[in-house]
């Protein structure tokens, strides 16, 4: 039973992570970004790293919208 809780919970935090880690490129697609192909493309080769992520995400929310 213990290990069916494991594999469950390890589910349900990568699931979170991985909605935590695309965030920048859904918000940069929702707002119709003119620029949302290169956060794309910043978010899954950087997004990794701390900065990379903060810099797409911040990008993502900049007013250069469609």
């Amino acid at each position: 039973m213990g290990s069916v809780f494991v594999a469950l919970a390890s589910l349900v935090v990568g699931v979170i992570a991985l909605i935590v880690y695309i965030i920048p490129s859904v918000v940069a697609f929702k707002r119709r970004h003119r620029n949302r192909v290169p956060i794309l493309l910043v978010n899954i080769l950087g997004g990794w790293s701390l900065i990379a992520w903060i810099v797409a995400l911040v990008w993502s929310l900049t007013d250069n919208t469609e």
